[in-house]
């Protein structure tokens, strides 16, 4: 990057650190650190839940995804506007009049000490684990950037991280968010304006999508009802609602965010703005990466986008071999670039055999592309077997570095920065106040002192971001890292939702067969996936379910207890 991206980088950064200290001063007592008092507006209330869910990993892997992929991965979203409104109706106003901290206060009520805490431990791993992948994709940036090993600058953006929630709590976490997606909506904007001006000057937004449609980049809907295919219309409305309806109402990170407003009135209308605007920004994000790609149909694209390791196999023993395959792929581009003019020739004078004729040698010749991509990789695994030989989450980052202006590049770079800042120090921030109030304060310290609890906030928030950058150390083998998230969440969202529907829906339902009901159906839902029997949303539906019937089985089961009414 040049002095002028840096400068921008560090001011920009600088700017949301300095604004939410400023903010989050004056924190005296437990409830001031894990809520904000309770006391921000709807619209910090659906910035703050957006920007927990949109991480560094959205930005990062999401282009990268539609560039390999496609467009299908918006469908993942189309159960959530469903799930904002349920959860507005049931369980937003529970938590509030219950005035809880965490969502898993509400099940000792319900049920028992064993199931919150059972529920609470599900989490904690689940969140745990997400939260070290997420502080992982920043770190990506930066080892690209400055061409260092990943891990130096995953223990940099760890403790950059660590450091900043520590002292700020749940406000600061708040108020920071606010002004970065801010800040992000006017950066998405202006990135998806200069993809579609770097196109060539024939080549508008319709025909770059035409020529990405002809390419199978488009498919945004697939009508299919198939269990192995990830993203579906119906995988999307179907295991989407569960998997959103348990991440918004069950976890933590996104409880903690619309606990902290100040009426049931504000949570309520965040979280249906974020149900308004969450598949619309997806949906754009998503379409830049499909412009990428119709960018690099008529550009050469790297060879291997991560340009640490590509600099690293070229230097090495293995460095002619290597030398022979960028000259194969350079010849390959020229092949591809000569079909793509037909195609664009074709269309244009609406040749249906002549784009017939033009998409079958375009596909021949990438996957000769492809080949020559796969003989590079396994050089790189011969070199060394540690070697990140996944670099679709490298895709835009070295767009954006190769391609945009001074200053606009140290922006970009700063938004995904700051994107991992509020989703981490969001996550970081609840498996603290988890901690605390559903182990520390229930079990070890019963009666201490707010100030005693204050302490314990910081030291757990301290303790769970050491954890979460060890897990970061070992995310470059999860592959794509958005649908790493979304598959360790599907693990185990559907076992916590179904906890919580039977709370709320099945009054004769006791603890003990609830437990009981939990635990078989995780087993069962890990199993499946092991075994790779369905597409990781549907995932979501089976866990609900499956607590939800083995429950009623229990229960009519000898030897149950029920539990306690649910307590409106």
């Amino acid at each position: 990057m040049s002095n002028i991206d840096w400068i921008v980088l560090f001011c920009t950064l600088s700017l949301i650190v300095i604004y939410g200290v400023y903010k989050s001063r004056g924190i005296r007592n437990i409830d001031g650190y894990l809520l904000g008092n309770k006391s921000l507006p709807w619209y910090h209330v659906a910035l703050s839940v957006m920007a927990t869910q949109a991480s560094a990993i959205t930005f990062l892997s999401a282009p990268g995804l539609a560039y390999t992929s496609g467009m299908s991965f918006v469908q993942f979203y189309f159960g959530l506007p469903l799930a904002m409104i349920v959860l507005s109706i049931t369980f937003v106003p529970i938590f509030h009049r219950l005035r809880v901290f965490t969502a898993y206060e509400f099940l000792e009520k319900r049920f028992d000490v064993r199931t919150r805490v059972f529920t609470a431990f599900l989490f904690l791993v689940q969140r745990g684990i997400s939260t070290g992948i997420t502080i992982y994709a920043p770190a990506i940036i930066l080892s690209s950037i400055l061409q260092i090993n990943v891990t130096y600058t995953t223990l940099f953006i760890g403790t950059l991280v660590i450091l900043y929630t520590v002292y700020g709590g749940t406000k600061a976490v708040s108020y920071t968010q606010l002004l970065q997606m801010s800040i992000i909506f006017g950066g998405l904007l202006t990135a998806g304006i200069l993809v579609i001006y770097l196109l060539p000057s024939d080549i508008g937004l319709a025909k770059a999508l035409h020529i990405a449609g002809k390419s199978g980049k488009t498919n945004a809907i697939d009508l299919s009802f198939d269990w192995n295919n990830q993203y579906t219309l119906w995988s999307g409305i179907l295991g989407g609602f569960f998997l959103q309806l348990s991440y918004f109402g069950t976890d933590q990170s996104q409880v903690g965010r619309y606990l902290t407003g100040s009426s049931i009135r504000d949570s309520r209308i965040g979280l249906l703005m974020n149900g308004l605007l969450k598949v619309p920004m997806q949906f754009a994000i998503l379409l830049i990466g499909i412009l990428v790609f119709a960018y690099y149909q008529y550009n050469s694209p790297p060879i291997f986008f991560n340009k640490f390791e590509l600099n690293k196999i070229e230097n090495s023993q293995y460095g002619p071999e290597v030398a022979k395959l960028e000259a194969a792929h350079q010849q390959v581009f020229q092949e591809k670039q000569a079909h793509i003019n037909k195609l664009t020739a074709a269309l244009d004078q609406e040749d249906d055999a002549a784009v017939a004729d033009a998409r079958t040698q375009l596909h021949a010749a990438d996957q000769r592309a492809k080949n020559i991509r796969e003989d590079l990789v396994a050089l790189m695994q011969k070199n060394d077997q540690a070697a990140d030989t996944n670099d679709n989450n490298y895709i835009f980052l070295s767009f954006v570095t190769e391609n945009f202006p001074k200053g606009l590049i140290g922006l970009l770079i700063a938004i995904v920065f700051m994107a991992s800042m509020g989703a981490t120090a969001s996550a970081i921030n609840s498996l603290a106040s988890t901690t605390v109030i559903d182990i520390y304060k229930r079990f070890v310290r019963k009666k201490g002192s707010e100030q005693g609890y204050l302490s314990a906030s910081r030291i757990f928030t301290l303790v769970w971001g050491v954890f979460c950058v060890i897990i970061a150390l070992y995310a470059s083998r999860l592959g794509n890292l958005l649908e790493a998230v979304n598959i360790l969440g599907s693990l185990f969202y559907g076992t916590i939702l179904g906890i919580f529907v039977v709370a709320f829906y099945i009054k004769k339902a006791g603890a003990k067969a609830v437990l009981c009901a939990a635990v078989l159906t995780e087993f069962i839902v890990v199993s499946l996936w092991l075994a790779d029997v369905m597409a990781f949303l549907w995932l979501n539906l089976v866990g609900c379910a499956g607590v939800v019937l083995f429950a009623l089985l229990f229960q009519s089961l000898p030897l149950t207890t029920k539990g306690q009414p649910v307590q409106r």
